[in-house]
């Protein structure tokens, strides 16, 4: 087919996303529709879960209730996504599916295969005072010197061995003096 594929997001019912990606898959492969129906994914991000004073990296969905879809739209195609149980319809006016942009593609990362990572959002800024809440320093307290959003680190000066030290910790390792 001259047509090429694309990306369309399709809704699913809350809890449903890896049975209708299955579902889906099971079909496309029986149906020996795979130049029709190309991937099914459920775009997911790396987050840390911080319990009992141990951090553990965990997985989630980005977009609960949603799957990716990348297939050429044609009345069969269409069918079998939107007919597939605990789908609700294609995002897009009126059920329509309209495809994602370039653009979004490259920022989900979902031609890449990647998986994002959450991305811890920093609430303080340089010169705040702040306490050490695990790690290696927990217990000291320091003032942020610089803060580097992109990797969710900060840079503070504590009180080390009697003079003044900096150090580089995670933002999640740190919290603001009340």
């Amino acid at each position: 087919m001259a047509e090429e594929a694309k990306w369309y997001v399709v809704h699913t019912y809350s809890g449903y996303e890896n049975n209708v990606k299955q579902n889906i898959e099971k079909v496309v492969k029986n149906r020996k529709l795979e130049d029709l129906i190309c991937e099914v994914k459920i775009p997911m991000e790396l987050y840390t879960e911080e319990k009992d004073n141990k951090s553990e990296e965990k997985e989630r969905k980005l977009f609960p209730s949603y799957v990716l879809v990348k297939m050429i739209v044609t009345n069969d195609s269409w069918y079998i996504v939107r007919n597939t149980r605990g789908v609700t319809g294609f995002v897009g006016p009126a059920s329509k599916p309209v495809p994602l942009t370039e653009k979004e593609v490259a920022a989900l990362g979902i031609e890449t295969g990647e998986t994002r990572t959450a991305q811890t959002k920093i609430s303080f800024a340089v010169g705040d005072r702040v306490d050490v809440v695990s790690g290696m320093f927990e217990g000291y307290s320091g003032e942020i010197k610089s803060i580097d959003e992109e990797n969710a680190q900060v840079e503070i000066t504590v009180s080390y061995l009697g003079r003044q030290t900096d150090i580089t910790l995670s933002a999640a390792d740190v919290k603001a003096v009340e």
